[in-house]
């Protein structure tokens, strides 16, 4: 007697991975939430940002991880403190205000280039953003273009070695201990030259202008 076939085995890959919903805790889904809550469409949030619609919609589906930069460009267009973008919460803005983020325990973040510990992370309104950063970048041929955007930045390396590549001036390296100071609106981007990961505690003014194309 013949043996009955075996029903073949469903696909474990059945459901498009573009229909699945974003985890509301990563910006991916962050963004959605308050893209659906302001009642904008993709293309309308784009305008607001000056951000290409097929960009934000990437990002939505967890297909693109947005840049610093970009980051800023959606919170200006939401009205809303960058840390919200990170943490999906309103944060606190009271008087008399401090805060304590314990070692490793800050939101954490990424990006192709970048991965971020957001600290202090539960005020709002801060005067700049404090960020202990993982330079992942390995060349320039890693960012899509330099980065600009209004502000100032300070970075203090902590270990490993860093690249800083900027619009007007030659590749500068900085080693652990060394510090640097620069104007946001300059076209930049560090990359790690080291044989390992650099890490750096990297200071950003908070963002009052519209950002720059």
């Amino acid at each position: 007697m013949p043996i009955p076939a075996k029903p073949a085995r469903k696909s474990l890959r059945s459901a498009p991975e573009s229909n699945a919903e974003p985890a509301a805790t990563s910006i991916a889904g962050i963004l959605r939430r308050l893209r659906r809550e302001s009642g904008l469409t993709l293309q309308e949030l784009g305008e607001r940002c000056g951000i290409a619609t097929s960009t934000l919609s990437k990002i939505e589906n967890g297909q693109m991880s947005p840049t610093y930069d970009t980051i800023l460009r959606v919170a200006r267009g939401f009205n809303i403190d960058v840390a919200e973008l990170f943490t999906g919460a309103q944060s606190s803005h009271v008087g008399g205000r401090r805060t304590v983020t314990r070692r490793g325990q800050g939101v954490l973040r990424g990006t192709a280039q970048y991965s971020y510990e957001m600290l202090a992370s539960e005020l709002s309104g801060k005067q700049f953003i404090p960020l202990l950063t993982t330079i992942e970048a390995r060349s320039l041929a890693d960012f899509p273009s330099l980065v600009s955007h209004p502000g100032e930045e300070f970075f203090y390396v902590l270990s490993g070695t860093v690249t800083l590549h900027s619009e007007h001036y030659a590749p500068t390296v900085l080693e652990a201990g060394d510090s640097c100071y620069f104007d946001s609106t300059m076209g930049h981007a560090c990359i790690s030259s080291g044989e390992t990961p650099a890490q750096i505690l990297w200071i950003c003014s908070q963002v009052v202008a519209p950002l720059i194309e």
